[in-house]
């Protein structure tokens, strides 16, 4: 299935992809699984998609706005420098560990929303990422068990300010401006992506293919990432991993690219669309 959330009627719902509509469950439905984060605690994927082939609403895209795959997730966990080409470009050296920062929830925004440049700084910069979302919660996970805790996958867009991410050497508030960390355009359960490696990510800067790579390039591969996460805190249905970026990224180019107001970025990965947002400016 492709999940995603959206404010319908004046409430937060979702809904099952299909086409150019959504297939939104029914209001008994929504009222007992709220968001896709209490569809995901309950393990209730099946009865989501049986309710909505059995009794969904067909409601046009254009009649819904939308809103982060996972609109508030309560962790959101960012991988720094995952992909060989990113280390080679920070000029970086090889590490034993992932690189862990986070997110919060009121950074994220939606597909077709605008990522804001804060007025005060002229590096802005794109970072095209795979979402995991997480379906079944645990700690101390062995990567040996680690997908059978996923419940799919998204694209992200891990909006940097450069500038205030070398501040000092804690990224934390270089990541978290408001109106950065683009999330969608939707879920694709598990099951239906298959093997991740398999997929491409691309992010495209007014149609400038800007970084492409395979999810297989990921130094720490899905399974050392959720096993990593797991020891230190536990992971919880619709808790959020965005898994790094590949190199390319504006800030490190001859002479440097960044996102200005009237730009568009998208990222693709394969299978999971197009993460498309203009790019202005915060008030």
């Amino acid at each position: 299935m492709k999940l995603a959330s959206f404010t319908y009627q004046g409430r937060v719902a979702y809904g099952v992809v299909h086409g150019d509509q959504y297939l939104v469950p029914a209001a008994d439905f929504l009222n007992r699984f709220p968001d896709l984060a209490s569809v995901l605690r309950a393990g209730a994927l099946a009865d989501l998609e049986a309710a909505v082939r059995s009794s969904g609403t067909k409601v046009q895209l254009d009649a819904v706005q939308a809103l982060p795959v996972i609109p508030a997730p309560g962790k959101i966990f960012c991988v720094g420098l995952n992909y060989k080409t990113h280390v080679a470009e920070m000029k970086r050296a090889d590490a034993d560990y992932p690189a862990i920062f986070v997110r919060f929830a009121d950074s994220l925004i939606a597909a077709g929303d605008t990522m804001l440049r804060p007025s005060f700084s002229e590096r802005f910069d794109y970072e095209g990422e795979l979402a995991i979302v997480i379906g079944k919660g645990g700690r101390h996970i062995a990567q040996a068990d680690a997908f059978d805790h996923i419940a799919g996958y998204a694209c992200f867009n891990d909006g940097s300010v450069r500038d205030w991410q070398r501040h000092t050497h804690q990224w934390t508030p270089g990541k978290n401006f408001p109106g950065t960390g683009a999330f969608g355009p939707y879920m694709v359960t598990a099951d239906e992506v298959g093997d991740v490696n398999a997929l491409t990510l691309q992010t495209r800067l007014n149609g400038e293919v800007v970084q492409k790579a395979s999810l297989s390039d990921l130094i720490f591969t899905i399974p050392v990432v959720i096993e990593y996460i797991s020891r230190f805190t536990p992971l919880s249905p619709g808790d959020v991993i965005a898994t790094g970026t590949p190199g390319g990224v504006g800030d490190k180019r001859q002479p440097p690219l960044y996102m200005k107001d009237g730009d568009v970025v998208e990222v693709e990965i394969t299978g999971l669309g197009i993460l498309r947002n203009p790019v202005g400016t915060a008030a």
